[in-house]
């Protein structure tokens, strides 16, 4: 089979198998996240090593996959985490560099490296399960929804870029980076987005979930969606220009990684839970 066929067979499996766990929420959704997290984590201290660190692998990926289940019991109400749970972890971990790096082992930027990489993956991940819950999200319809908008906002975005980057062409957006991106592909993925909120709020959002956007609140959030996913997806990439790689993994064939896969989401789901704080209101007519 080819790249495009296993990239064709990946999508026609994954995809509904993701939207299902979406719609159940709850533990499957949780523990889809934190598996995807911990990968994403051993992804990333593999980048790290490439370029020079000594994370602390085992301990970030047991972390990062503990993340989004945490917030699930926060939700659930079987865990409640005090504010010293989220920084005695830290300090542990610097204690554990002592013996476990030592002074030759660069401990300083292996516990750094160690910590964002967790919150660069569990941690981000988690905002798929609190946009699922969302206050504004009521019921299985309105939370699902809130979580698949930002998704399908992303492959717009990224669909956008890609079609008028080789439509126009042009300037190079940053080629050091990613030298195929172009400026007109990044003005494009905006306008593309911005189009797809509008079809995705009046055809599902409001008749689906009774949420909307002011006029203005959708463009912003269309555009700032836009924006986000762009400098995740070159964030990513400049992680594997340090290392010196292709991609980051290979779980998902045709595909890459899940830092590949899911470079932009990482970016955009808590900026998404933000601008839902800020911009969600109830529909005219609804509850």
């Amino acid at each position: 089979m080819n790249e495009l066929g296993r990239r064709v067979l990946v999508a026609l499996v994954g995809v509904p198998l993701a939207i299902g766990i979406i719609w159940i929420g709850g533990a499957p959704l949780a523990t889809l996240l934190g598996g995807l997290a911990g990968i994403g984590a051993w992804e990333f201290y593999r980048l790290a090593r490439e370029g020079g660190a000594t994370p602390l692998v085992v301990l970030g990926v047991i972390a990062a996959a503990l993340v989004p289940i945490a917030v699930h019991g926060e939700l659930l109400g079987v865990l409640r985490l005090p504010l010293y749970a989220w920084i005695l972890p830290v300090l542990l971990l610097l204690g554990a560099a002592i013996w476990l790096r030592g002074v030759q082992g660069r401990p300083l930027g292996a516990v750094s490296t160690t910590v964002y990489g967790v919150l660069y993956t569990g941690g981000t991940l988690a905002f798929g399960y609190a946009l699922r819950y969302h206050n504004y999200a009521v019921g299985d319809t309105a939370g699902a929804l809130a979580v698949l908008f930002p998704v399908v906002l992303t492959w717009a975005s990224d669909t956008g870029a890609y079609f008028s980057g080789r439509l126009i062409g042009g300037r190079k957006l940053m080629p050091s980076v990613s030298p195929g991106k172009t400026v007109a592909g990044a003005v494009g993925a905006i306008v593309v987005t911005v189009a797809a909120t509008y079809a995705f709020v009046h055809g599902l959002l409001v008749p689906r979930a009774q949420l909307a956007f002011t006029p203005w609140g959708l463009v912003l959030f269309g555009a700032a969606i836009s924006v986000v996913a762009q400098v995740g997806d070159l964030a990513e990439s400049l992680l594997k220009r340090e290392a010196g790689v292709k991609d980051s993994g290979m779980l998902f064939p045709g595909h890459g990684g899940v830092l590949d896969r899911l470079d932009s989401l990482f970016f955009v789901l808590p900026t998404a839970y933000a601008l839902y704080d800020w911009l969600l209101i109830p529909a005219p007519g609804g509850r």
